[in-house]
């Protein structure tokens, strides 16, 4: 019997989603590049200059660069789903139908895990809070930035390799290796840690526990989102390494196991702890979701 045209080109998931692994770092590169070279045109700065300084680039700087970085990354999944897999990219799980209270979970949690861990800092005598400096357009190009992060990293490895690894293997095993591509994609972040990225790896988990189960990626969107924009913006840590202008302006003291040094919050047995707790409460709503569903 010939293979229809709804049928994928690659028949095994797994192959799909390492097939992609290369092309994803050669498009995100040099998409980021070609938005590097627009800010040195637009800033009149030696483009070399600005690729060996880009610790210090602005958060407006950021944007510009992750916006043509998000740019290539769906552009290459679009490739790759509508030539490899022949499907559609809402099939990656981009249906707003009913999402409404994903989106709502993935929010609170983000802010009540970066909240609570920062709370325990404060209790504990190892964070102090300085000032508060109210920026509106700060913030708002910090939301688009994060919203842009979120959009790039949970498209591509919750939407296209999850989803795929879901296709050739347990849903669990698939998990755990989409998690650790994930912890692989942030090896070679600023500042990174042992505790970090073992923290970044659980995070995969957490951002996927949902998926498993709904096949959605609106939960960990947001809170993948609000994670990192409550972590730096607001709070004022680093966020995975990297430094942002922020709502709060504080100062850590004491042992990095425990604050997160300047990895941020997420470098902290602290964050260790939220992580694994927020992998079970969601692991355990999801999968009581599932069975009513499936009765239904």
């Amino acid at each position: 019997m010939n293979p229809t045209n709804n049928e994928p080109a690659i028949k095994r998931g797994w192959l799909r989603a390492i097939l992609i692994l290369l092309p994803f770092i050669i498009f995100t590169g040099i998409f980021q590049l070609i938005g590097t070279f627009v800010l040195a045109l637009a800033s009149n700065k030696d483009l070399l200059e600005m690729l060996q300084n880009q610790a210090d680039n602005s958060t407006s700087s950021f944007l510009v660069i992750q916006f043509f970085g998000t740019i290539g990354t769906l552009l290459l999944i679009w490739l790759f789903t509508r030539f490899i897999d022949r499907k559609k990219m809402i099939d990656l799980g981009l249906s707003f139908q009913k999402r409404a209270k994903d989106i709502i979970y993935g929010l609170l949690a983000g802010f009540i895990m970066m909240g609570a861990g920062s709370l325990i800092l404060y209790f504990s005598g190892n964070l102090t809070f300085n000032s508060i400096t109210f920026n509106l357009i700060g913030l708002a190009q910090s939301v688009v930035l994060f919203i842009l992060v979120s959009i790039n990293e949970e498209v591509f490895v919750r939407g296209y390799l999850l989803r795929n690894f879901m296709d050739s293997m347990n849903k669990y095993i698939a998990l755990i290796s989409s998690s650790l591509i994930f912890m692989a994609l942030h090896l070679m972040n600023p500042n990174v840690s042992l505790v970090g990225i073992t923290n970044i790896f659980l995070a995969g988990l957490l951002l996927g526990i949902g998926y498993i189960f709904t096949k959605n990626l609106w939960f960990p969107l947001a809170l993948h989102f609000s994670w990192n924009f409550f972590q730096g913006p607001i709070f004022g840590f680093e966020v995975s390494g990297t430094s942002s202008s922020s709502l709060i302006s504080q100062s850590i003291h004491g042992n990095e196991i425990l604050t997160g040094g300047q990895f941020g919050l997420e470098g902290s047995i602290i964050a260790t702890v939220l992580c694994s707790l927020g992998i079970v409460l969601f692991w355990m709503v999801y999968k009581k979701q599932n069975v009513l569903s499936t009765a239904n």
